[in-house]
This record gives structure tokens, sequence and C-alpha cells, in this order.
């Protein structure tokens, strides 16, 4: 279905982040007892006159293979939850988030699909994706960030919160 209107494309956009990370706000809170703060978002970096080598992981080529594969997988709903972790940065800290992401139903039908990943440093990538619902693109050109920890190119947990931010709870998610 195509939505011809910015009204309407906002409307989608609103709706798939109330229903992708909706459950997942409600599962979690802020355990600290501080005040409320707004997570994180990622930016898009602007291009350096620095060199590849310095810009660029050791192997570009397999390192975007990586991310893209990652990517995409995080947002698989066949991939469990403990799966999910480890496509996460500090997944472990942000299981609360995740079993109830894998959780919901709604999950099921979305996917991802990465268009673009810009190296900033050689331990962090800008991607750009597609989130898709029900086959139907959602969130077009949504900007994320991968880092590399550990060895593994995995999602950043501000991505993650910036999604979770996306639904207007205005309650941080645990780790967010």
């Amino acid at each position: 279905m195509a939505f011809r209107t910015r009204r309407g494309r906002v409307a989608l956009r609103a709706a798939v982040a109330v229903l992708l990370l909706g459950g997942a706000l409600s599962a979690c809170g802020d355990d600290s007892g501080g005040a409320e703060s707004n997570p994180p978002t990622p930016s898009i970096a602007s291009p350096t006159s620095a060199t590849a080598s310095q810009t660029a992981p050791e192997d570009p080529v397999a390192a975007e293979k990586e991310i893209r594969r990652n990517w995409e997988k995080f947002f698989d709903p066949a991939v469990s939850a403990k799966g999910k972790q480890a496509l996460l940065e500090n997944g472990d800290k942000m299981t609360a988030v995740i079993a109830s992401f894998n959780g919901d139903k709604r999950g099921g039908q979305v996917a991802a699909h990465v268009t673009k990943v810009e190296f900033k440093s050689p331990t962090e990538a800008e991607v750009t994706y597609a989130l898709t619902l029900n086959g139907a693109t959602a969130l077009p050109n949504a900007s994320g960030t991968a880092v590399l920890q550990k060895g593994a190119w995995k999602m950043s947990v501000n991505t993650l919160c910036a999604l979770v931010s996306l639904s207007g709870n205005g309650t941080p998610a645990a780790g967010c």
C-alpha cells in the first residue's frame, strides 16, 4: 500500500514504531529512579578528507558484508532473543527489550533491508536501511550505526534506543 501524502507516511511510521517497540517499552523501565531522558539518536557523519585506511576497517568489503548480514538478521523474526543479543552492542544488557521485541507477534511482520554502509572509522559505520511491514516499506532511509565489538559488527545500542524512542512512550527502555 503506498501512502502519497506526508501525513500518511508519518502516520505509518508512527504505527510501525508502536507495533514494533510498544511491547518492548511496556516490559522495560528506568530502574534507576532518576529523571527520564531521551536516548541519543544516531547522526550522519559528514565526509572527511581522511584516507580510506583511517576511515574504514582493514577489509571494508568483508566488514560491509558482515554489517549487512547482521543488521538484517537482527530484524529477522526467526532469530531467537539470544541470537539478537549477539547482534546488538552490549546485547547482554538489553535482554528485556530484546525479549519483548522478539516475543511480539507483530515483530514477525517486520524486516530490514540495508541499502548503504558508510564507514566513519575502522570500528564504526553509518547504516542506511529500510524497515518493511508485511513487505511494504514503512521506514525508508532509516539511519543507524554499526559498531565493531569483540571482533564482530553489531547494531549499536544508540540505534535500538532511537527506534524505541519513536514509540512516543517517553519512558526510556532499560539500558538506553
